[in-house]
């Protein structure tokens, strides 16, 4: 298995568990906080996938699927490319408010669409190139899809252990 496989088995576990994640709940359960304080699963799931469309869309110098059509009002929120929801407060945190389900796994999809055609025309020296000088060592595209895949992962985890709280196991 070489390092494409790898990135492409990596990215495809995703569309799976977002889904596992956010089925079968109703928008009001995908915006109630398991616990006080807690990020809900509607927001761990845009989260990411904020995340992943941010970070793919700046690798290809393209727009971000958030900001083409009506998919933020589709959450309640306007079309910010800047907005991903990191540092977000309790309100903020609130103000994402996801139609459905559906309008999450729409979302997560095209992202992840366009996140598998951009893996597919990657070649091994790719990896190696430096995507951000903003940091101390600069990051390579490599780490950046790890470090994409890591927090997408983890959002995905933690989303599936919210839903559980809700007791929509």
């Amino acid at each position: 298995m070489d390092v494409h496989d790898v990135l492409t088995e990596t990215y495809g576990r995703l569309p799976g568990l977002v889904r596992a994640a956010v089925e079968g709940l109703s928008p009001e359960q995908l915006c109630r906080p398991p616990l006080p304080g807690a990020n809900p699963v509607g927001w761990l799931v845009w989260h990411l996938t904020r995340i992943q469309d941010q970070h793919v869309a700046d690798l290809l110098g393209a727009e971000q699927v958030w900001v083409i059509g009506d998919r933020a009002g589709r959450f309640g929120l306007p079309a910010d490319p800047d907005d991903t929801g990191y540092g977000h407060d309790r309100e903020r945190v609130a103000a994402v408010r996801p139609e459905s389900a559906e309008a999450l796994v729409d979302y997560y999809d095209a992202v992840a669409e366009r996140t598998r055609a951009f893996l597919a025309g990657l070649r091994p020296a790719d990896l190696d190139r430096i995507v951000d000088e903003a940091w101390d060592p600069p990051v390579t595209l490599g780490v950046r899809l790890v470090s994409v895949a890591e927090d997408d992962l983890q959002h995905a985890g933690q989303a599936a252990y919210a839903r559980g709280l809700l007791g929509a196991a």
